[in-house]
């Protein structure tokens, strides 16, 4: 009965389902690109490494000429941190600026820092350029693909060397192979010693967000001569990130007697994983806010429509009563009927919710990503429950017509 009062007004039922199927497709789509971003999120800090503790120290001093003579703390943050069982490496980490690289007829000059819709660089962008110590790429989570790590007598000798990131050595070598040749800095020769493979690939085999292996790594003692500060910023790799509130607490204490007014901060990686956890919830929150909305208004349409169809059927439901039909009888037709609308509008939904999850999957993170089997069983019976919550007023309108009054009503 309830199939042949929903086929027999097709175009009034196609309409009343177009609420519930944009609200369900808008969950389904919603729930499948937070859970990629969160993918994507959780790839990238792994390949950032877990047990990463960053060391801001911000005390600056210059003489009366404008020179730079702060203090570097590197040493003593080194030997301290060296003499800790748990800490694995140490190396200063910043950022170089104004610095030209050539090789040839490559120039970073001529580049230019462009990005996709999903952040990544296109084109030819120039590399960011960095400066560490020979820990750099064990407190980074960097592993050699060719040639040699940076390394201490690097640091001792100033020696002019660098090493590439793996997008970086394809940008200036191609397919070469680059150890052994020179890099133009700033018109002075720097070796390239070494390569480092790709840090982060993602689930199809193709790079996410590659500008992490876009990278020139150079000794931080000849970063003053690049233009750079003494270093400020440093990282610290723990062995086992378990230990992390330890050698947390045990850093902020050896700072606090070695920086004058405190001017420092130590945070961990986690820190702004959580963060961005909460940010992502908080999103996910006022999206799922405006889906639930849509749904209300489709709920809304089904009862509207539920009504109509009580009144319509007045005369039906009056003779059904006067010759013994029971209240529950009448309440189970016009819930059924609501819930087969409500049904239909979610399997509508989902289909239309697949196909936006594989759309934005593929064209925000280069993902597959398909709306997992819990969340499309939820959203169908999300859309169900829909149907029998907002059908319950129009059916338990229609089991309580007086039959004598039913019957009069045509």
């Amino acid at each position: 009965m309830a199939w042949k009062s929903i086929w027999g007004k097709k175009g009034r039922s196609a309409l009343t389902i177009l609420g519930i199927f944009i609200g369900i497709a808008a969950v389904m789509t919603i729930v499948s690109v937070m859970d990629g971003y969160r993918r994507a999120m959780t790839a990238q800090y792994a390949a950032m490494g877990t047990g990463i503790l960053n060391v801001s120290i911000y005390n600056w001093s210059y003489d009366e000429e404008g020179n730079d003579i702060s203090k570097d703390y590197f040493p003593d943050l080194q030997a301290f941190c060296n003499s800790l069982k748990d800490v694995k490496g140490v190396s200063p980490q910043g950022r170089l600026y104004n610095v030209t690289v050539s090789y040839g007829t490559k120039s970073t000059a001529n580049m230019r820092r462009e990005w996709d819709e999903r952040g990544n660089p296109i084109g030819e962008a120039p590399p960011d350029m960095y400066y560490g110590s020979n820990q750099y790429s064990v407190c980074n989570n960097l592993t050699l693909a060719r040639g040699r790590d940076l390394a201490a007598l690097d640091m001792s000798k100033y020696n002019q060397v660098c090493t590439l990131g793996f997008d970086a050595a394809k940008l200036f070598f191609g397919s070469a192979n680059p150890v052994g040749k020179n890099l133009m800095v700033n018109g002075t020769a720097y070796r390239v010693v070494g390569v480092y493979a790709s840090r982060l690939t993602d689930s199809a085999g193709t790079g996410y967000n590659s500008n992490l292996d876009n990278i020139i790594v150079f000794p931080y003692t000849v970063q003053r001569m690049l233009g750079g500060e003494k270093p400020s910023e440093f990282v610290v790799k723990l062995r086992d990130s378990d230990k992390m509130k330890e050698i947390k607490a045990r850093v902020n204490g050896f700072l606090k007697g070695t920086v004058p007014n405190e001017n420092f901060y130590v945070y961990s990686n986690d820190q702004w994983q959580q963060y961005e956890e909460q940010a992502l919830g908080m999103i996910g929150g006022v999206l799922a806010g405006i889906a639930a909305i849509s749904l209300l208004v489709g709920g809304i349409g089904i009862m509207n429509i539920m009504l109509v169809t009580v009144t319509e059927r007045t005369r039906e439901i009056g003779i059904r009563r006067a010759i013994g039909a029971q209240r529950a009888s009448i309440v189970a037709q016009f819930l059924i009927e609501a819930a087969m609308l409500c049904g239909f509008g979610g399997l509508v939904g989902i289909a239309v919710g697949t196909g936006g999850s594989l759309i934005l999957g593929r064209l925000m993170f280069q993902m597959t990503i398909y709306p997992s089997l819990p969340v499309t069983l939820g959203a169908f019976s999300l859309s169900v429950a829909i149907g029998v919550l907002f059908g319950s007023y129009p059916a338990a309108k229609a089991s309580r017509l007086q039959p004598v009054e039913a019957l009069r009503a045509e």
